[in-house]
């Protein structure tokens, strides 16, 4: 009985883990943080929460990032068992068809609930699922198009709440910039540490395309480029707000990253990637009390 309950947990971490499920929550406090911090700026906090298309919109995002993940693994599931053996192992408890039919049941589910929305928000939503495919099944495998891919396809849910609430500033184009440089960065940094497999497999990067230096003098070149943003926004807010010194740490966080990712510490990269993803969860904390201060 206790062997048949483990093996059942296993399966149901297996599903969970072939979703991203812990990038899902992430991403959806963020999405729930931008959207009425950000975009939203004449509704109420009992109008935002009582508006149930906006809730709807962000649930269809989360489901369809779901199936995206459980797709993605699908195809890199060969390369996963030298890069993410613990994750594999696990997986294995699970037949591929039982995680086929997961990913057809999200993206079904997501169309049911869009069309509920609006047809608009139906086709918004069948072009994600359509590029999220595509995204695994081709362009994963291309240079340089895997990275704006991967990024723009993060970022498209973000884009879908900023039409909807129509809301378009000069800082709002700054910020996404910075946050799409941001992602790009992490995401070449990533390759750094897969790179055999990923040419064994043959995904194409910038980190097996190109020498170190090279690799190096483009993630140095981007971290300075967001040095850059980051004064532009303050310049163009102003030094007030929680965000406007998240922007200005945000400088000496890159200097350091510049610094640290080109020594040759051990592990340099893999710490760098990681204190880059948690300066993105820093911002979305300092959304969140900015928000707050100025609302309330």
């Amino acid at each position: 009985m206790e062997n048949k309950f483990l093996y059942r947990l296993s399966q149901l971490l297996a599903l969970v883990l072939g979703t991203k499920f812990l990038m899902v929550i992430v991403l959806s406090f963020a999405l729930y943080v931008s959207t009425f911090f950000l975009f939203n700026q004449e509704e109420s906090l009992k109008a935002f929460v009582f508006d149930f298309r906006v809730h709807g919109i962000i649930l269809c995002a989360l489901l369809s990032i779901f199936a995206g993940g459980i797709i993605n693994q699908f195809y890199d599931k060969e390369k996963d068992k030298i890069t993410r053996p613990f994750r594999t192992r696990l997986q294995s408890f699970l037949k591929q068809k039982y995680f086929l039919y997961a990913y057809v049941f999200l993206n079904s589910l997501t169309l049911v609930i869009a069309s509920f929305i609006s047809f608009r928000v139906l086709i918004f939503f069948l072009i994600y699922q359509f590029f999220m495919w595509l995204y695994s099944h081709k362009l994963s495998k291309i240079l340089l198009v895997n990275n704006l891919t991967f990024v723009s396809l993060t970022l498209y849910p973000f884009f879908g709440m900023l039409i909807y609430y129509q809301t378009f500033s000069i800082k709002i184009l700054l910020m996404a910039l910075f946050l799409f440089g941001l992602l790009l960065v992490i995401d070449i940094i990533k390759d750094t540490l897969t790179k055999r497999v990923d040419l064994i497999f043959g995904y194409r990067t910038f980190a097996n395309t190109f020498s170190v230096k090279k690799v190096n003098a483009l993630v140095i070149s981007l971290l300075v480029l967001l040095m850059g943003l980051s004064l532009l926004i303050v310049f163009k807010n102003g030094l007030h707000g929680i965000l406007s010194y998240y922007y200005v740490l945000g400088i000496f966080v890159f200097i350091f990253c510049s610094i640290f990712f080109n020594s040759k510490q051990k592990k340099s990269q893999f710490y760098t990637m990681n204190i880059l993803r948690l300066w993105i969860f820093i911002g979305v904390i300092s959304m969140l009390l900015d928000g707050i201060i100025m609302k309330f």
